[in-house]
């Protein structure tokens, strides 16, 4: 390209760009005029002159103000159009209360009524599926809650719950509108009764794209998934300003609730992303595992990979020696189709793999212990993630797997004191008062209450598996040998001598791996080779299954 031409098309992009600001800039001013009933002249329009008002007020809602749409850009941010159209499928999107302002007076409100409210609300599909989905606009009010905002949001969520279809939120806003003072915390409190009312009858996702304090950040909390954006996204009660003027600390917004804060120590954030694009994608894919509501199963997608391979791998991954350590996402990828399965709280309680996929075609759920990270031992984080995971899938009917190698409880004054007696009993709850098809597979330890909790036959399960080098027990054989035998290996001349046998005394009458299957705590003792065939066998088997809970207002789980 000669410089001329270069030139010439620089020049036409500088017009592009001009002619567009300005025509945003008249049709902002056109909309800002006063209503279409109280013009002057109104009644000899035309009817091709009130269609082409009507649409510049609505391009006005739709691009706002050009110059916030700059420092929304400068940020590193996406308008909320933007982040829609990434969501949604191309051009699905049906938008609704554009043109609603709000009515407040005072502080100079009653000066600054922009279209929308500062939020973006409607309906379109993923995967040609329907989704209903709000979006915090920063632009105006920098997406903070004010009366008429709240009612459109309440909006869209009636309408996601009438119509039995997933709920997603995009979060970028500053909490309550002061202005309006309790109004707006009115407003909050329609938003969480409506998650609650929701919760476990359609899937509610929310995705954290800016700055979300006090009010905000408790409707993504009462949701099924929280998904974060690295450096824009944060979430707090109480800001950085609060927390210096209360305790004295000083911390940044990123270091006191950043995205990698709230998903590996706080919880709180399912998933963490480094840009919009791959977390939005993200968002897509798990949707598209979820049914649209409690009515339905999940969608099937029949692949090619055959329910009957043999998973021969499994053999090199998993060691005889249940000492040595193997990553068990790696025994998951084995058994599901082509290999693929989508985590959940990857970063938090890493002793514990919670994750969806599917086998055979069909969507499951996979509960695993991580030998990996503190040996894949059960403690109160690892319990709280897995039995939030169940209760979840029991909810929308997704089957679940659960994969044992578990050495027992984390033992610990901290763990005592913080609570792992009710809260490790938030897992077995989940467990016991849930109604979809289970299986489970002891791949090798499986000691104590532990393995009684990793939904055992005893607590429920619908079929118990396991591996010919599984060593189900009390606990460990040099635990028990010590226990059982402290007096005889006290009085012996050789004591470590006498302890080598008593445990070898103990694994040959307690810990063969047939001992549970001969008083039917295992239904079948099966070779590693045909694990994905004997899981997807069990899962066909059991996918018309039919089952109640007692009559009940609602249980009163350990909290």
């Amino acid at each position: 390209m000669s410089t001329d031409q270069r030139t010439e098309q620089t020049n036409q992009q500088t017009n592009q760009q001009t002619n567009q600001q300005t025509n945003q800039q008249t049709s902002r001013q056109t909309a800002e005029r006063q209503p279409l009933h109280r013009r002057e002249h109104r009644g000899q329009w035309s009817a091709e002159e009130r269609i082409e008002e009507l649409g510049l007020i609505k391009q006005a809602a739709r691009h706002g103000d050009p110059t916030a749409t700059e420092r929304q850009h400068a940020k590193g941010k996406l308008t909320a159009h933007e982040r829609i159209e990434l969501l949604l499928d191309e051009g699905s999107f049906t938008e609704v209360e554009m043109l609603r302002r709000h009515r407040a007076t005072g502080f100079g409100l009653e000066k600054k009524r922009p279209y929308t409210d500062g939020v973006i609300t409607g309906w379109g599909t993923v995967h040609g599926r329907t989704v209903f989905v709000y979006a915090h606009d920063f632009r105006v009010f920098g997406g903070a809650l004010g009366e008429a905002h709240a009612l459109k949001i309440h909006k869209i969520m009636d309408m996601a719950i009438a119509a039995g279809a997933p709920l997603v939120s995009l979060n970028d806003g500053a909490g309550a509108r002061i202005q309006e003072g309790v109004c707006a915390l009115a407003g909050y409190g329609g938003i969480f009764q409506r998650n609650t009312k929701a919760s476990g009858v359609i899937p509610q996702i929310s995705v954290m794209l800016g700055p979300c304090a006090g009010g905000a950040a408790y409707s993504p909390a009462l949701t099924d998934f929280v998904f974060m954006v690295r450096d824009i996204a944060q979430m707090f009660i109480t800001g950085p300003d609060v927390v210096k003027a209360v305790t004295g600390e000083e911390i940044t917004q990123n270091a006191l609730g950043g995205a990698d804060v709230h998903a590996t120590a706080s919880g709180v954030a399912h998933f963490a992303y480094d840009d919009v694009r791959s977390c939005l994608e993200d968002v897509r894919h798990l949707l598209s595992l979820l049914p649209a509501n409690n009515r339905e199963l999940p969608p099937s997608a029949p692949g090619s990979d055959p329910a009957d391979r043999r998973t021969d791998r499994l053999l090199e991954i998993v060691p005889d020696d249940p000492g040595r350590v193997y990553d068990i996402r790696a025994v998951i990828e084995e058994i599901v189709d082509d290999g693929d399965y989508f985590e959940v709280h990857s970063g938090w309680a890493t002793n514990m793999v919670c994750a969806l996929s599917r086998l055979d075609g069909e969507v499951v759920g996979i509960v695993a212990n991580q030998p990996t990270s503190y040996a894949g031992v059960l403690d109160i984080d690892a319990s709280e993630k897995a039995a939030r995971f169940v209760q979840f899938c029991d909810a929308f009917n997704i089957p679940l797997v659960t994969l044992i190698d578990v050495p027992g409880f984390l033992p610990g004054v901290d763990q005592e004191h913080n609570g792992i007696i009710r809260r490790g009993a938030k897992l077995l709850y989940a467990y016991c008062n849930a109604t979809v098809p289970r299986v489970s597979l002891v791949l090798r330890k499986a000691y104590g209450g532990a393995y009684i909790v990793m939904d055992s036959r005893s607590i429920g399960s619908d079929l118990a598996l396991a591996w010919p080098s599984n060593e189900i027990a009390v606990m460990g054989a040099e635990g028990a040998a010590g226990v059982i035998f402290r007096r005889e290996i006290a009085a012996s001349d050789d004591p470590e001598g006498t302890r080598a046998q008593k445990i070898k005394e103990y694994q040959a009458e307690l810990m063969h791996p047939y001992y549970a299957a001969e008083r039917g705590l295992i239904d079948d003792v099966i070779d590693p080779r045909e694990t994905r065939r004997a899981l997807a066998g069990a899962l066909a088997m059991l996918r018309s299954k039919q089952a109640d809970l007692p009559c009940r207002k609602h249980g009163n789980p350990p909290q």
